[in-house]
């Protein structure tokens, strides 16, 4: 049976109670506290202290402190008053307090149950708001990759609709230099006929004064036909002195690379296989179709058969561009410009595509100066207007960074 404490002491105020309860030697370890709004219970075998409260205290504000061989419980009224007795009258009665006991426990079981089931909601809720945010981070993912594939494809678009403008300038002026030609051509015709009708009007002019000349021993003039053979040319404008040394360059260039192609067929390759200009058009398929890395892998095998040929260069330049391979761009468009020295007329039109190519990828790495150093140089070759406002707006990017 336990051994019932009865030398604590109390004090109050008519806010808060103070009661020390004494440990009589017993480690703190050892001691078990109780407390509820009317019961306070400390055991530590064999000793007891139980106290049924005069007035209800605020449990949840409440606090008990075991050092220095005491329990110190600092309680706060629910009734700011005195109470001038800290146990009430039925503490006596044992029947009373074991059912204020059972009370008490059941009540502080509840507590704990309904805290538990709190903090199971909150947890819950918690867990409902954790996995909203992840369908949300998720879901902004999604239209991230969304737009950026969006993004991809009106730019991939942009650049298809620039190149098909772009083939058209260029169809429409080849048809506009044809159309020159034809004008030359038929100059040319007209001139030669006028000739022949001046040369049959002389003619006729000689026969009509040959009898006059007959008495003067005078021999007529005798007909005679000029034969002027043309050199074969292979480029669309007309011979120049100035320009004969670079035409003569690039023209070897292109023997040199047909001569490649027949000597660099491999016997362990499909006949398509051996073939740069199929693996190029293979290339520029797979570039249509936005699979860049499979085109790439095309005009490498081109180049590896026939590595004199600029076109392979200059088309996996754009490949690495779009893939963001920005040195690797820079590398191919140098060797395709280097491909297309002598810089003639024939080959104006691949020079700038190169050009472009290497001052996009100097952007893109912030090397604008030179950028601008190549669009200029496209510029000069093609007025184009685009050309034109992309090479101004470098400037004005070059002009806002300068620190003057």
């Amino acid at each position: 049976m336990p051994l019932l404490i009865k030398d604590y002491t109390w004090e109050e105020t008519d806010q808060i109670v103070w009661i020390t309860v004494p440990l009589k030697g017993v480690k703190a370890n050892n001691v078990s506290i109780f407390t509820s709004d009317e019961y306070l219970k400390v055991s530590y075998p064999p000793y007891l202290f139980e106290c049924l409260l005069v007035a209800p205290v605020e449990d949840t504000r409440g606090c008990a402190q075991v050092g220095n061989g005491a329990v110190v419980f600092k309680l706060f009224k629910k009734e700011p008053r005195f109470w001038n007795c800290l146990q009430s009258s039925d503490t006596d009665d044992k029947e009373i307090m074991r059912q204020r006991r059972d009370e008490a426990h059941k009540k502080v079981q509840r507590q704990i149950e309904e805290e538990v089931t709190k903090r199971s909601e909150i947890k819950r809720e918690h867990e409902k708001l954790a996995v909203s945010e992840m369908m949300k981070i998720e879901q902004d993912e999604r239209g991230r990759i969304s737009n950026i594939k969006e993004n991809e494809r009106l730019k991939a678009t942009q650049d298809l609709e620039r190149w098909k403008e772009e083939q058209r300038l260029v169809s429409q002026q080849e048809i506009e230099k044809m159309r020159a030609i034809q004008k030359v051509l038929i100059g040319a015709e007209k001139e030669k006929d006028r000739e022949e009708r001046k040369r049959q009007r002389r003619v006729r002019t000689s026969n009509i004064f040959e009898k006059e000349t007959k008495d003067n021993k005078v021999p007529p003039r005798e007909n005679g036909k000029i034969v002027i053979n043309h050199t074969p040319r292979v480029f669309p404008t007309p011979t120049r002195e100035s320009q004969a040394q670079q035409e003569e360059e690039w023209l070897k260039k292109q023997a040199e690379a047909r001569r490649t192609i027949q000597n660099s067929l491999d016997n362990d390759l499909n006949e398509e296989e051996k073939n740069p200009q199929w693996l190029q058009d293979k290339g520029n398929s797979f570039f249509a179709a936005g699979d860049f890395k499979s085109a790439i892998n095309a005009y490498t095998h081109a180049i590896h058969l026939a590595p004199k040929i600029h076109s392979l260069y200059s088309n996996r330049a754009a490949c690495h561009l779009k893939l963001k391979n920005l040195f690797k761009c820079i590398e191919d468009c140098s060797k395709a410009l280097d491909l297309l020295f002598p810089p003639v007329t024939q080959n104006a039109g691949s020079r700038c595509k190169a050009l472009i190519r290497r001052g996009t990828a100097f952007c893109l790495l912030e090397m604008y100066v030179e950028g601008l150093r190549d669009y200029d140089a496209a510029l000069a070759i093609d007025q184009n207007v685009a050309i034109a406002k992309d090479a101004e707006r470098i400037r004005k990017v070059i002009q806002s960074s300068d620190p003057s």
